[in-house]
């Protein structure tokens, strides 16, 4: 007997999804499966769920919704037994693209069903963790104007975009990484994991969730056209075309913003702020069990 525990955000994708108990206790008969489900009511509830699921040691906890619901519930099984399973019902659903996840939901449960697991490296910000990536720049911004929106498209997040290209200020930051310490006001400072940032595009073509290196993607204080061009490669997923863009191998880094108090944030896609102008960044090899294809 397998035991599951679904933990389901039912407002993800705009509360489009139609996910319900029966359609997935239909799909996971009792004869081979225990199955439990839980739902969200609000930001941060999915680690609380998670925390509590762990109790009753779950073969697998499952995650229903976008990459906030998933980072929530993966933070909770970091370095355990326990395998996380992915039904990707939110709108970017970065981190299952890169997985190959698919979006339909029955797929989806095929693979839960199957039970084939792989090992994934994990980023972490001081005392969280991700999974896709993180930034400080002008996507935590981005974030800001989307969260604020309401809604969770794609449209709304090209407005978010273009509204946060005019308002964003750069602000003067400290990094180090390797032997290599330098300061800038970056438009964009940018670290994934993964290869995918949600909505099928990518700031970091080349990252990998196994290779034990995070992918970091600097954009430093540009004008206003390089902006629309940086912009436009994004949307083609180009963005290796723009030579304003430097990408860097890292496992550490170090960030301060000297002249602030308070750090804006974007993990995993959703929006925090830091009490705090220090970030320590690193990778954890290995740290997560994931059902995959």
């Amino acid at each position: 007997m397998i035991r599951i525990h679904f933990i389901v955000n039912p407002i993800s994708g705009n509360g489009k999804h139609n996910l319900t108990a029966s359609m997935i206790r239909d799909f996971f008969p009792r004869s081979e499966f225990d199955i439990a489900i839980d739902y969200t009511k609000h930001k941060g509830h999915a680690i609380e769920l998670a925390q509590m699921a762990k109790t009753q040691k779950p073969d697998y906890i499952i995650a229903c919704g976008g990459d906030g619901t998933i980072n929530e519930v993966a933070s909770s099984l970091v370095n355990s037994n326990i395998k996380l399973g992915i039904v990707p019902v939110g709108s970017g659903n970065g981190l299952a693209s890169n997985l190959a996840i698919p979006r339909d939901m029955e797929k989806a449960f095929g693979i839960i069903k199957k039970g084939n697991v792989n090992f994934i490296d994990v980023g972490t910000v001081n005392d969280r963790y991700f999974f896709s990536n993180m930034g400080i720049g002008i996507d935590a911004t981005i974030i800001k104007h989307y969260e604020h929106n309401g809604k969770r498209t794609l449209t709304a997040y090209i407005k978010a975009a273009l509204a946060s290209s005019l308002q964003y200020q750069p602000r003067r930051t400290m990094h180090t990484y390797g032997n290599q310490v330098s300061s800038s006001e970056p438009f964009l400072l940018f670290v994934s994991n993964s290869n995918e940032m949600g909505y099928n595009m990518s700031l970091t073509p080349k990252a990998s969730l196994q290779d034990g290196w995070l992918n970091l993607f600097l954009v430093p204080k540009i004008p206003l056209i390089q902006k629309l061009v940086l912009g436009y490669y994004v949307l083609r997923n180009q963005v290796e075309k723009f030579k304003y863009g430097k990408h860097f191998l890292i496992q550490d880094l170090y960030l301060e913003q000297p002249d602030t108090i308070f750090m804006d944030v974007q993990i995993d896609g959703e929006f925090h702020n830091f009490k705090t102008n220090t970030l320590k960044v690193s990778i954890a090899r290995k740290g997560l069990k994931v059902l995959v294809p």
